[in-house]
């Protein structure tokens, strides 16, 4: 089972960037997908799940409206675009799935800075 994440980088605050999570080794379109981050000295936080289907989104307050989450369960990806990025959403971001057992990605850091 492997999920890689990849997208991170350096974005100046207002920039955008896109997330993306490709998945192997199980059945992706049977298991409900979220991002998750961790900020320097925080604990990890639920940024946005996606249920198998697509449907069934939810956001934290903090990223709602700028933050949007999908799934193409043809590719075994799933994004995550993050949008008007503020020096607060710098953080690790990390892939996880969930169903009858549990997986996650090894992150991919994100940095808001100018």
């Amino acid at each position: 089972v492997q999920l890689v994440e990849s997208g991170g980088g350096l974005v100046q605050p207002g920039g955008s960037l896109r997330l993306s999570c490709a998945a192997s080794g199980f059945t992706f379109s049977s298991y409900v997908m979220s991002w998750y981050r961790q900020a320097p000295g925080k604990e990890r936080e639920l940024v946005a799940t996606i249920a198998n289907g697509g449907g069934n989104i939810n956001y934290a307050d903090s990223v709602k409206g700028r933050f949007t989450i999908s799934r193409d369960n043809a590719k075994n990806t799933v994004y995550l675009q993050m949008n008007s990025l503020k020096p607060e959403d710098t953080a690790v971001y990390y892939c996880h799935a969930r169903r009858i057992w549990t997986y996650w990605g090894k992150g991919t850091l994100v940095t808001v800075s100018s």
